[in-house]
């Protein structure tokens, strides 16, 4: 997704989204402000785990909430999805359909098959639709490149091919933060 990257907002333009977004007035957005300000372009709200997610990415002091310190790598990093979600979605349909995300995660660097690509779209699809609307891409690709991240420190000869036991692949999984 780097090849996507928007520019800074001023700081101003940042305090000014931050304020509105912290309709508590607490200093701090938590996920239930984050979802209320972010559009998936659907009419539905903002997936909550996805959300979830870039809270959590963002989240310096593991409160479950963005400081305005942080709240501007958070905007960038939506913005940023933003493009990149509107880049892959070549019919400007709002959602990715499964062409679209192949396309995308062969320009992430993905090689998958056919049957591995049906299954991220059934996982993902909210709809029932074979479609992916923005949170739901934004999560995808979050997980995915997580759960890449973790075999990638086990796969020590880059074959594609690990052996774990069990309860390490327990602690993998239970040690990433999705």
């Amino acid at each position: 997704m780097a090849h996507f990257s928007s520019p800074m907002p001023s700081r101003e333009f940042l305090w000014d989204v931050f304020s509105r977004v912290d309709r508590d007035r607490s200093g701090y957005i938590s996920a239930e402000e984050l979802q209320v300000a972010l559009s998936n372009g659907s009419w539905t709200p903002f997936n909550p785990e996805t959300v979830r997610l870039m809270i959590g990415m963002f989240d310096k002091q593991n409160r479950g909430t963005v400081s305005f310190e942080d709240f501007g790598a958070l905007w960038k990093y939506v913005t940023d999805w933003q493009g990149c979600f509107r880049s892959f979605d070549r019919d400007n349909s709002g959602n990715i359909d499964r062409n679209e995300l192949k396309t995308a995660l062969i320009t992430f660097g993905y090689r998958l098959s056919e049957s591995t690509i049906d299954m991220i779209v059934r996982k993902h699809d909210r709809s029932g639709r074979g479609i992916i609307f923005f949170d739901d891409f934004i999560q995808c690709c979050i997980v995915l490149y997580t759960l890449t991240s973790a075999f990638r420190q086990y796969d020590t000869d880059q074959d594609g091919v690990i052996t774990i036991h069990y309860e390490q692949f327990l602690s993998m999984v239970f040690s990433l933060k999705i």
